[in-house]
């Protein structure tokens, strides 16, 4: 049996820049890895199965852990069955990726197990077919991500900061978000990434807050108006910075210390207290 963790991620700003003929948005990013994961067990089994949080989903074959293997099997032009226990802790519809972060550790976790030996740049191809985050998480840390999520420029090691994370309403559809943004106009946002970058690099909280920029927050908020409270409130909470990641609804407040942001956490009700990763996922 091999157990690892599967990490969540955060969008310190997200810019939409273009858009392919086949629909797919460009977008301008930058993520970092955080504490907050879900815990995967794989263990040899006839056939790839599946149980989330102890029971069998009836959607199983969806499941991106369960398609990263089949993928992996294609690729390799092997058959290998194993059963992937799956113990869920990032929410849903939430803009952490936790799908994706499901399935770039079982690329990773089975790649070892199996014995594959398939090099980094083929997973990263792989995981690029499955999901747009997957290949970030493939990579982690802190990188400025483009294109459809495949160009990723990863940055130096940053320090750790510590977050507050509130996912309101029960999440939301990314598409949904994304379909709004398209046919409503909403004003384009400035990001200057390597200038944030460099400011989450070394904790200059003014000029994270400041260069936060995420063209899907106004849509979001349009969908669901508590995202907009929730900043408010994270502010009024001592959060250094606040800011929606990705397409929503999870709301992240960035704080001076883990003291503060359990203070804040204790104020917001379901909020989870985590920080950022520094290093890449290896």
């Amino acid at each position: 049996m091999l157990q690892i963790k599967a990490h969540a991620k955060i969008n310190w700003a997200l810019n939409i820049v273009g858009r392919r003929s086949d629909g797919y948005h460009l977008l301008d990013m930058v993520m970092q890895t955080i504490g907050l994961h879900d815990d995967i067990a794989f263990e040899d089994a006839p056939e790839i199965t599946l149980s989330v949080d102890g029971e069998i989903p009836g959607d199983a074959d969806k499941n991106l852990a369960v398609r990263a293997a089949r993928a992996l099997n294609a690729r390799a032009g092997t058959s290998h069955g194993v059963h992937i226990a799956l113990k869920k802790r990032i929410p849903a519809r939430a803009g952490l990726g936790g799908g994706s972060a499901d399935c770039a550790a079982t690329l990773r976790a089975l790649n070892a197990l199996w014995g594959l030996h398939l090099s980094d740049a083929a997973l990263m191809d792989i995981g690029a077919t499955l999901g747009a985050d997957v290949p970030f998480c493939l990579s982690g840390g802190l990188c400025r991500v483009r294109g459809i999520g495949e160009r990723i420029d990863p940055a130096p090691a940053a320090p750790e900061i510590p977050l507050v994370l509130v996912t309101p309403g029960g999440g939301l559809s990314t598409a949904e978000v994304f379909a709004l943004w398209d046919r409503e106009g909403f004003p384009d946002v400035k990001l200057d990434a390597p200038a944030l970058i460099g400011a989450v690099s070394s904790r200059r909280f003014d000029d994270i807050d400041r260069l936060c920029a995420n063209a899907l927050t106004a849509p979001a908020i349009r969908l669901m108006p508590e995202i907009g409270g929730l900043i408010m409130d994270m502010r009024r909470l001592g959060a250094r910075a606040a800011f929606m990641t990705g397409s929503g609804s999870t709301v992240v407040g960035a704080f001076d210390d883990a003291k503060a942001a359990r203070r804040a956490a204790d104020a917001l009700p379901g909020a989870l207290c985590t920080h950022t990763q520094s290093h890449p996922m290896r």
